[in-house]
């Protein structure tokens, strides 16, 4: 590990388990841990930053100055990479979905203050930059300079991922993650958990294709019938929200104290409590259900 990247870890706090209670998962018969990757870091925290801690790795191993990478308005991926970019001296430019608006959103003004140089791009252009998937396939890109996806997702990603399963200090039974690109799931993966159950839940309207993402970040090693992906929990689309997810992140805030995002881990415990509901886990089962963090998106609402 290089020893910048050893000083910034630092600054993170470990992840702890809390346990969660119901009388719905009293009567089910279901045990279930909240995996607390929200609490690692104030900015950079949750999968955010186990999917860039061995990308940064390999671009300061290799002498590189700068990361371009690319993501929405309230992308989190963009605004932890901003902050590892100020606190590791590399420059971050980042390729911004659709045209200038008048009024930055709140992240787009925290990862600019940070030192991320933007470039807004139209839709069709920006589609075009999500087929460009290796360090140096960026068309016009210079010595020195990197080239990350849009979320990260790369297959040194997932190694920082993989970590998180070591650190769960007990047996379970089956694992539940937000789903963006798919990258953390592909990484949960990794770590050969045969006889443990991996449940994604998408954030985007329409996303079988995750599917063949997940299969193809796994490069088709890892592939076995222990996992799926709910499409149906995304509540209209990707940072899409109603009412009624709303009124289910603030009731789940005052039971648990534990705070929830609209656009992904708000989605996913909706989504796992109404499976639940429906009976479709085993009596005795126990789950760990993944926060991935990202509540700087909160600010948009």
């Amino acid at each position: 590990m290089h020893s910048k990247l050893i000083e910034l870890e630092k600054q993170f706090k470990p992840s702890i388990l809390t346990q969660l209670h119901s009388p719905l998962l009293t009567q089910k018969n279901i045990e279930l841990w909240v995996k607390r990757d929200d609490l690692i870091h104030p900015i950079i925290s949750g999968n955010k930053w186990r999917k860039l801690k061995y990308i940064v790795n390999d671009a300061l191993n290799n002498n590189f100055h700068s990361i371009i990478s690319m993501g929405g308005a309230y992308s989190n991926h963009l605004h932890a990479l901003a902050l590892v970019g100020k606190q590791l001296n590399l420059k971050t430019i980042a390729y911004i979905r659709g045209e200038q608006p008048k009024k930055l959103s709140a992240t787009i003004q925290d990862i600019q203050s940070w030192g991320m140089e933007l470039r807004f791009v139209s839709r069709t252009d920006y589609r075009i930059l999500r087929n460009y998937k290796k360090p140096d396939q960026l068309p016009g890109i210079k010595s020195g300079e990197y080239w990350l996806p849009e979320g990260g997702a790369t297959e040194l990603a997932l190694q920082g991922v993989a970590e998180l399963v070591s650190e769960i200090d007990m047996d379970f039974d089956t694992l539940c993650i937000p789903c963006g690109t798919g990258t953390t799931l592909a990484g949960l993966l990794t770590s050969n958990l045969v006889k443990t159950k991996v449940y994604g839940f998408s954030a985007l309207k329409g996303a079988d294709f995750l599917f063949k993402d997940v299969a193809n970040l796994l490069n088709q090693q890892h592939i076995q019938n222990n996992w799926n992906i709910y499409l149906q929990y995304h509540f209209g689309g990707f940072a899409k929200t109603n009412n009624e997810l709303s009124l289910y992140i603030e009731t789940f805030k005052k039971q648990y104290d534990i705070a929830l995002d609209s656009v992904y881990t708000g989605k996913m415990f909706y989504g796992l409590f109404d499976l639940i509901k429906q009976d479709a886990f085993n009596s005795g089962e126990k789950i760990v259900a993944i926060h991935t963090g990202g509540l700087q998106g909160n600010r948009v609402y």
